[in-house]
């Protein structure tokens, strides 16, 4: 399915009225598109959702029975840097996950800038905070723990301190985080089924996954478990990056929407 060295790297080359003078604007928006390469472009998002989901994993596998022992404080003064690392897998992930809006926005813009923005928010800049925080929750324990052994002592207050930060690293990972995800991938997932990018199921597989994802995040607030639900998006997910990596973008849905954009403009 891929497109010849000229559709993809050129696109502007293809349509006569895309000629334009200036160097600001939506020409050139159009121009940036076509010098970077939209076949890149499709290849990167792919491999930044895989690192995204890689670093996430680890986080998880090198913090995990730390955060679940009766004995936390403890524990994590003696593992101090698995936390920390964990703490940065965060921090990667976050990374990762945010750059996908920034590369995907001068081509989403073209047709739908206004949702194109929502997304670059939602997922560049929430998503991001929450997950600084989450990893900001990790970083306060480590400190925590260090005290909690110099002191030798049970004090109730190291304890309180402790569940409370707990709490939120919980609260933040598994409620706001997976309610931002959802809204940013259903973001995502429509923004791809407008524009034709990708096959139209595996737009309709993230419209449908995502409303799940966010449900849960909702669900886990009134003490519901639902594990399951984030199962269709996350696999929805792999597949959207395989087939990015793999295919790329429609080449004829790429050059439609940036000829409709100079007939509109």
């Amino acid at each position: 399915m891929r497109a010849s060295r000229s559709t993809l790297e050129s696109p502007i080359e293809s349509a006569p009225m895309m000629t334009t003078t200036g160097a600001h604007g939506p020409a050139a928006g159009r121009q940036a598109i076509g010098a970077t390469r939209p076949r890149r472009i499709a290849v990167v998002v792919g491999l930044l959702f895989i690192a995204g989901d890689i670093a996430g994993v680890l986080g998880g596998v090198v913090t995990s029975g730390l955060l679940k022992d009766p004995g936390y404080l403890a524990r994590i003064a003696d593992h101090q840097g698995r936390v920390v690392v964990g703490a940065l897998c965060i921090l990667i992930m976050a990374s990762f996950l945010a750059a996908v809006p920034v590369v995907m926005y001068p081509i989403f813009r073209q047709r739908h800038e206004a949702t194109a923005l929502g997304y670059l928010i939602v997922r560049g800049a929430l998503e991001t905070v929450a997950y600084i925080a989450q990893a900001s929750s990790l970083l306060l324990l480590v400190a925590l723990s260090r005290d909690y052994v110099k002191s030798g002592s049970s004090d109730a207050q190291f304890g309180a301190i402790g569940r409370l930060l707990l709490k939120a690293h919980e609260s933040v990972g598994d409620h706001v985080l997976s309610m931002v995800f959802g809204f940013g991938a259903l973001m995502l997932a429509y923004l791809f089924y407008a524009s034709r990018l990708v096959p139209r199921w595996l737009s309709i597989w993230g419209l449908v996954g995502a409303p799940l994802y966010f449900a849960y995040g909702l669900l886990g607030l009134f003490r519901v478990s639902g594990g399951f639900l984030m199962a269709p998006l996350a696999l929805q997910e792999l597949a959207l990056a395989v087939w990015l990596i793999a295919k790329g973008f429609d080449s004829d849905a790429l050059r439609a929407a940036l000829v409709d954009d100079v007939e509109t403009s």
